[in-house]
């Protein structure tokens, strides 16, 4: 008996494979690797304010250590009566002040910068279900839906959990609008190594962006509790380069019309 192969795994098996570039490991400890502008400037913040963090820990720490020496009873049997000093109040308080404009300023200046793209080459339309995620190709006349692998389908390179049906293919150094909604719950598009979660939301229409540097598969979950499936709602993104985008486009019009929007 012959196997049924959907339309959209068809068409994907025609594209080159690529390897997983944005996965989860074991034991990994700290972000995935950027594949996109927003992720570096994401994961260079985290770098800057774990060292003002770490800093701050050392310098309270060691004034602990310092007036805990310098201060103990058999040194000063008499405690001091004085109980202000007006430079040490102000200093106190202007320092902390100066180093919460410092982390203030680059993150609002990375919020900024990821919201959204002025001049997009490429729209994504996503909709949240209960529980799949729809997506449509406005500019190419292209829309699907894409559901989870089960366990029992899965290929050698597909990972449990988070492997789809119908991967999203986008294509590589293009900048790409990300419009997002749900037509149910509140759900969430999340895929960490390109430095995206966004809400999509029920008769709201949120927007995002996302510009990836290299091809690869890039794996993602709904990151909002939508529900019984929750954790059954993965997010797999196939980046190709910009002819081969044209070229499945072209062939995945026919296959998948966009019948609506």
């Amino acid at each position: 008996m012959r196997r049924f192969v959907p339309p959209a795994a068809f068409v994907l098996a025609h594209l080159p494979a690529v390897a997983l570039a944005g996965e989860p490991k074991a034991w990994e400890i700290g972000f995935q690797t950027p594949a996109s502008p927003t992720m570096a400037g994401i994961a260079s913040l985290a770098n800057t304010v774990n060292i003002v963090i770490v800093g701050i820990v050392v310098l309270v720490s060691g004034l602990l250590a310092f007036c805990l020496w310098r201060f103990r009873a058999s040194r000063h049997p008499t405690p001091a009566t004085w109980s202000h000093n007006t430079k040490l109040e102000i200093a106190w308080t202007v320092i902390p002040t100066i180093i919460l404009l410092l982390i203030a300023f680059p993150s609002f200046r990375l919020l900024y910068f990821m919201d959204r793209v002025e001049q997009a080459d490429l729209t994504l339309k996503v909709t949240g279900h209960q529980w799949y995620w729809s997506y449509q190709y406005p500019d190419h006349g292209v829309g699907f839906d894409a559901m989870m692998v089960q366990q029992e389908d899965l290929q050698p390179e597909q990972r449990r959990l988070l492997a789809t049906d119908h991967p999203v293919v986008l294509p590589v150094g293009v900048s790409v609008r990300i419009q997002l909604t749900a037509d149910d719950v509140i759900h969430s598009w999340a895929v960490p190594a390109l430095g995206i979660k966004t809400d999509s939301v029920p008769g709201r229409l949120n927007e995002t962006w996302v510009r990836i540097d290299q091809p690869g598969v890039y794996l993602g979950q709904c990151s909002e509790l939508c529900g019984l499936n929750h954790g059954f709602m993965p997010i797999e993104i196939k980046a190709v380069p910009l002819d081969e985008f044209r070229q499945w486009a072209e062939e995945a019009r026919s296959r998948f019309p966009l019948t609506n929007g």
